[in-house]
């Protein structure tokens, strides 16, 4: 299985399964949402077309709706975030030279990299993930916090994957 569009197909199933199966189950007192299906977004090439982004970015938020019963709260969240990603690669990829090939991760851009990417676009999906969710703006303190702490779990969650499924130098 070499084909990257194969490897890719089952590296988002396999994301929807764990997502749906295990972490739809944790939920620590309401605060900590571990989302780590964001990591099939991350991690998609440099080369991807906007518009196969969009597309499957949408496609992984339908899925996640569909197990979870919610109404396009996560297809909106996944295409915010890929809408997001072209902008923030080009805002850290500055002193960096891309080349052809690449991915975004730890192996090919080194940790501060995918970290500072990782958290702006974890944080962004899990801000309009939220504020969907409860649609109101009277407990704005309460929101805030449930992003920063399950987007500092999904980081951790998804630099977890990154070491496991793309090897280091």
């Amino acid at each position: 299985m070499t084909n990257p569009v194969w490897k890719n197909i089952v590296f988002f199933v396999f994301l929807v399964l764990i997502q749906v199966l295990i972490f739809n189950n944790i939920q620590l007192s309401g605060y900590i949402n571990p989302y780590i299906y964001v990591v099939f977004i991350l991690v998609l090439p440099f080369e991807t077309p906007n518009w196969l982004l969009l597309l499957s970015s949408f496609l992984l938020g339908l899925c996640i709706d569909f197990f979870t019963h919610t109404i396009g709260i996560h297809a909106a969240a996944c295409t915010f975030m890929a809408f997001c990603r072209p902008g923030v690669i080009s805002y850290l990829s500055s002193s960096k030279n891309i080349e052809p090939g690449m991915k975004p991760s730890i192996r090919d851009l080194g940790f501060s990299w995918f970290l500072s990417y990782s958290i702006i676009l974890i944080f962004l999906h899990h801000l309009l993930l939220f504020y969907l969710e409860v649609f109101r703006f009277n407990e704005i303190l309460l929101t805030l916090t449930r992003v920063i702490i399950s987007t500092f779990v999904t980081l951790i969650l998804v630099i977890i994957i990154n070491y496991f499924f793309f090897k280091t130098k």
